[in-house]
């Protein structure tokens, strides 16, 4: 399996155009996703007032009392996001950022806020080039101090409860305080993967001491993890705010952690860390059929190549295909390849970069690509080259960028009693980030989102190249789903680049083939970003392969290792969906 992902992602690289040397030499080493210990029979998740859908029992339930207890949405995701980065510290947590997408009853808004990771203050353009000036492999960019990006979700989490929660701050962050004194059991998801990545974890004592026992074996299935560094930093945060974090001893650890990893220091500062500041965003909005997809604009592709894809195929009959229709994978397939093909090349961080925005998700410019699918065989390779969207400014010569973005991640979804609705995905980029853990919680790697080179091979530059204080692009996904001004989905899931598809695919799986969200996230995968179709193994996808290869497509059967999180917002109450493929839950009453 994991050959098989590997040559899909290395062939898919090569589908999409001319690729510098950077391709090969990033991914030299095996390149290990995050694994699903197995899927899991998962039915729809109902209820009347509340709910929260996320990617362990634990987090969901721990957010689901605080709703009880009176928390709104926003409280309740301070307590979700806290709990995940102690029970699966391999996907989030405070060492790494979040996008959240947020719908406040009272006002009848719908905002967002990218709590991303910063490059730091020192980082310059030879960052991840070894000394020949050549890129470095991706996991020797990412195992240690180089890879570790400022973090922003403590003061995502922190800033925005400010601002809209109900609940007194350190009520919210006590219920993670006590659960990582009284230890939680590990699951064989956590234990699988402690195993498929010990030779990196043990490179640093931190990561080494945690999560194995003593005779250096991964910590068993049902052992009781305690962590008390991790309670002692939350403590830090109920007491001082997000300052706590991003200041005082906390911050000097951190540094020192990242500036002292030996063999890759990284350039992370103090002054990173205190300078630190959240964004908040107008959503990015794509009308599909009757509905409004909207999501976190740049630095996160994920809405604007979401939106290209839907509104790509919306002149097509999609639902009277159905989902196990070559002709409908097709049409899919082949939009999401035109969007990821725009993606590399205008999208990155649009404080740091101008992008054609509105001009990628431009009505007449997605028609004339849309005809491009009209055909009946796979596109060519040539045939599937970025367009030229409508700019508002003059438009700039830019390179095509081929960063590798590995599935990890988590994301949840809640719905409160008063009507707010909340998506947010977070991460630490990939599985156990930096390998390096100081205070309780890993680092992130997610300055490895950013090109490991500046320019392509005709010298023109990378909008997602890296700078000082830029936020590497993203395809995280947060998803609300509006119809007449009022949310009606909201979903997302975990993945690298593969999250795009997945939500796409959840998106035209609950409006075209009227599924219900557990449905949704079920539905087995389909993916086609580069050219190679993706095809989860072990599910009725399997039996599209031979199809699709009539019509042209390399396919490349594969595990999925998405975790598609989903509320729907019903006249009759609330439906939730939780991935089969990971152990997450939908709980609400």
């Amino acid at each position: 399996m994991l050959l098989r992902l590997f040559t899909a992602l290395l062939l898919g690289i090569g589908l999409c155009g001319s690729a510098p040397a950077l391709a090969q030499k990033q991914i030299t080493d095996a390149v290990r996703p995050e694994q699903s210990a197995g899927t899991q029979e998962k039915t729809l998740a109902r209820a009347e007032k509340r709910m929260v859908a996320a990617a362990n029992p634990l987090a969901a339930e721990a957010g689901l009392e605080i709703l009880r207890k009176g928390g709104n949405a926003i409280d309740a995701m301070v307590t979700t996001q806290l709990v995940l980065g102690l029970v699966e510290p391999q996907s989030s947590g405070l060492g790494g950022g979040a996008f959240l997408v947020y719908f406040d009853a009272k006002t009848g808004q719908l905002t967002t806020f990218d709590g991303r990771e910063t490059a730091p203050a020192a980082a310059d353009p030879k960052l991840f080039l070894d000394e020949a000036g050549d890129p470095l492999s991706f996991y020797d960019a990412v195992v240690g101090g180089r890879s570790v990006g400022t973090p922003g979700t403590v003061r995502l989490i922190y800033e925005t409860h400010r601002r809209f929660g109900a609940l007194p701050w350190k009520t919210v962050v006590q219920p993670a305080i006590d659960l990582a004194r009284k230890g939680f059991e590990v699951s064989p998801r956590l234990n699988t993967l402690i195993g498929e990545d010990g030779n990196r974890l043990k490179r640093f004592s931190g990561a080494r001491d945690y999560f194995f026992d003593e005779n250096g074996a991964p910590l068993a299935i049902g052992f009781l993890l305690k962590n008390e560094a991790y309670a002692k930093t939350l403590e830090t945060i109920a007491d001082e705010g997000a300052d706590g974090f991003y200041t005082g001893a906390v911050a000097a650890d951190i540094v020192e952690t990242v500036q002292g990893a030996e063999g890759n220091p990284g350039r992370l500062a103090l002054s990173d860390l205190a300078g630190y500041r959240i964004v908040e965003r107008a959503p990015v909005c794509a009308p599909y059929r009757s509905f409004e997809v909207c999501g976190m604009g740049p630095p996160s592709s994920g809405a604007l190549t979401i939106g290209q894809i839907l509104g790509m195929i919306e002149p097509y009959d999609i639902a009277s295909l159905g989902p196990y229709s070559t002709e409908a994978w097709r049409i899919i397939g082949d939009a999401s390849r035109l969007a990821f093909a725009d993606r590399g090349r205008y999208m990155a961080d649009i404080d740091y970069v101008p992008m054609p925005l509105a001009g990628l998700l431009d009505a007449d410019y997605l028609k004339e690509r849309s005809k491009l699918l009209s055909g009946d065989k796979a596109l060519t390779k040539d045939a599937v080259q970025p367009g030229m969207p409508p700019w508002d400014h003059a438009m700039l010569e830019q390179g095509d960028d081929i960063a590798i973005e590995l599935p990890s991640t988590s994301h949840f979804v809640i719905a409160d009693a008063a009507g707010n609705v909340l998506s947010m995905t977070t991460t630490i980029e990939n599985g156990f980030g930096s390998r390096l853990m100081v205070g309780g919680f890993l680092l992130n790697n997610e300055l490895t989102d950013f090109s490991f080179e500046t320019h392509d091979d005709e010298g023109r530059p990378i909008a997602n190249a890296v700078a000082p204080g830029k936020r590497p692009r993203s395809s995280m996904s947060p998803t609300i789903v509006m119809k007449e001004g009022r949310p009606v989905y909201a979903l997302g899931s975990p993945g690298g680049s593969s999250i795009i598809g997945y939500v796409a695919e959840a998106l035209i799986a609950v409006v075209d083939w009227k599924m219900n969200v557990q449905e949704a996230a079920a539905l087995p995968h389909l993916l086609n970003r580069f050219g190679t179709f993706d095809i989860e193994a072990g599910t009725k996808a399997e039996a599209l392969a031979d199809p699709l290869k009539a019509m042209g497509y390399e396919v490349k059967i594969s595990d999925q290792t998405s975790g598609i999180h989903a509320i729907a917002i019903t006249p009759d109450g609330l439906e939730g969906g939780a991935d089969p493929r990971r152990e997450g839950v939908a709980v609400g009453d």
